[in-house]
């Protein structure tokens, strides 16, 4: 496996779970996952095609689905004991990168309504990701005696928490670069 190819322990996390295309990884990555991890079909196909060779997954029987192919993916015991090694490292890499902030970052070049209608656009991504993971919350509190749910459920709420703190800065920095409040970023 790749060392720092991580899209090969979102595969292998997935595969865990349930034998799926390579369709459906992309589908699950763009759904729950998407709120704290991406992934294309550019990189999903090539780590499948990688991983089978290292034994990691493996192909199903072939099934068809009208005119298409459908070529479900399995976690070998190789690929469960890579999942779980990776799980149990210390070391972990949290990267943060939003291309709002860079804009900020280098907002003076512009003028200031500029810079105030990126935190708007930005402001109304985070409004609409903050729905779903509410509603993911509420559909996950009614299966936390399931053990996966729980685990499902933290990062769910950890997305709510995190984007309401984007809000009230959303709100903040949308007072202080129109002059509303001198202080807006105090208490």
């Amino acid at each position: 496996m790749a060392k720092d190819r991580k899209i090969d322990l979102v595969i292998l996390g997935l595969l865990s779970h349930e034998d799926l295309t390579g369709y459906d990884i992309k589908k699950r990555i763009d759904g729950a996952i998407g709120f704290f991890w991406k992934g294309s079909f550019g990189n999903i196909y090539p780590a499948l095609s990688s991983m089978e060779e290292e034994g990691l997954i493996s192909k199903k029987k072939n099934s068809k689905t009208g005119s298409r192919e459908r070529i479900p993916y399995h976690i070998t015991t190789r690929g469960t004991k890579a999942l779980r090694s990776w799980l149990q490292e210390d070391q972990v890499s949290n990267e943060l990168r939003y291309e709002t902030l860079l804009k900020l970052y280098f907002g003076g070049v512009v003028d200031r309504s500029v810079t105030i209608r990126n935190i708007e656009i930005f402001e109304e991504d985070v409004k609409r990701n903050l729905a779903v993971l509410n509603m993911f919350k509420e559909n996950l509190e009614k299966v936390l005696d399931e053990e996966d749910h729980v685990f499902y459920y933290l990062t769910v709420t950890f997305g709510i928490d995190t984007y309401e703190a984007y809000l009230k800065w959303c709100t903040k920095a949308k007072k202080l670069l129109t002059g509303k409040a001198e202080m807006a970023f105090d208490g």
